[in-house]
């Protein structure tokens, strides 16, 4: 069955991109055989880069076509006039087409379809009329816009695919040495902060061929912990608390092998918005899997070593556990401006 329109067109600044441009933009798949999304923004706003939306966009809708332009750009407050003739120049002198329909949620989408008609005509004076196509003028479905998401993205963030604000979940990078403390300080500071905490891995491996690792398996390790971190953001709450991360991988694969992969080395390069290393300053306990005692202080030294070579800022977490909650519960609240 043929659809109403033969390509359709949707433009936005997406900063972020919320539910309601997703609406728009499903429409248009609904209606049209191709759907073309253009974004930019001049200037853009904090989190929502070019390289950001253009990552939401693909992801969430892999069959459009994306453009994210950023060279001359006209400013978000230039007039209607200049915003729509640089969207017909970009589809008729980048892109190489013309679109029949425009969708938006807004009142100016007649004078843009208008505009982009004149446009079109202009280089071709067969090209057909451009129609516009109103999704939800009246906010009923979806009363979100950008504006208010940019106030407050985490209050508002059920507006959002998990894909789009797991791009603004801070990572919480707790690292240590064996019998630190680490995973217990993980697990309390996402009950502590109501939200989701990233397991190791590596344990669950380790345990899964009963402690015999091979050489491969540290980089499959490092690439699995990446993969586990970007799943689990899109469901967490403002933070999201990681239980070791790539750098760990690189320590244990030297230690183990002597050497470690490229692709290894380039991931334990992985940021991290806040890294948090537990002190070894309470009693080591031997769970049956761990080394020694000397061996927890080595690679306490070796994680000291690390941050200052990569000039990786760290909170050192010491005392009791209630100690070390209070402290980075304080640390995070300076540090982002936060509740």
């Amino acid at each position: 069955m043929s659809k109403r329109f033969r390509r359709g067109l949707v433009v936005g600044k997406f900063s972020p991109l919320h539910r309601g441009h997703e609406l728009v933009i499903r429409r248009a798949f609904d209606e049209c055989e191709e759907v073309v999304i253009i974004s930019y923004c001049k200037p853009e706003f904090p989190g929502c880069d070019a390289a950001r939306r253009n990552g939401w966009l693909s992801q969430l809708f892999p069959a459009a076509r994306i453009l994210t332009p950023t060279d001359a750009v006209p400013a978000n407050d230039a007039d209607d006039k200049t915003h729509r003739r640089f969207c017909g120049h970009l589809c008729t002198d980048v892109l190489g087409i013309a679109v029949d329909a425009v969708f938006t949620s807004e009142n100016y989408g007649d004078g843009f379809a208008a505009e982009l008609t004149r446009y079109f005509r202009e280089r071709d004076r067969n090209a057909p009329e451009v129609q516009h196509v109103l999704v939800d003028g009246e906010r009923r479905l979806v009363p979100a816009s950008g504006t208010m998401l940019r106030e407050d993205v985490h209050r508002h963030r059920d507006w959002l695919s998990p894909i789009v604000y797991a791009s603004f979940v801070m990572r919480i990078c707790v690292l240590g040495g064996e019998s630190s403390g680490k995973t217990v300080l993980a697990q309390a500071l996402a009950r502590e902060f109501e939200t989701q905490c990233v397991t190791e891995y590596g344990r669950y491996l380790w345990e899964a061929k009963d402690g015999k690792l091979c050489f491969e398996d540290l980089l499959r390790i490092g690439q699995q912990q990446v993969a586990l971190e970007e799943q689990t953001a899109g469901s967490a709450n403002r933070y999201l608390f990681c239980d070791t991360s790539p750098l760990t991988t690189l320590f244990y694969s030297r230690h183990l092998f002597g050497r470690a992969k490229p692709e290894l080395e380039r991931l334990a390069d992985r940021s991290y918005d806040s890294v948090i290393l537990c002190a070894p300053d309470f009693p080591f306990v031997q769970d049956g899997t761990r080394q020694d005692e000397s061996f927890r202080a080595r690679q306490h030294e070796w994680y000291v070593r690390a941050f200052a070579e990569r000039g990786i800022p760290f909170l050192l977490a010491e005392g009791s556990l209630a100690c070390r909650v209070a402290a980075i519960r304080h640390n995070l609240r300076l540090t982002f401006k936060a509740s």
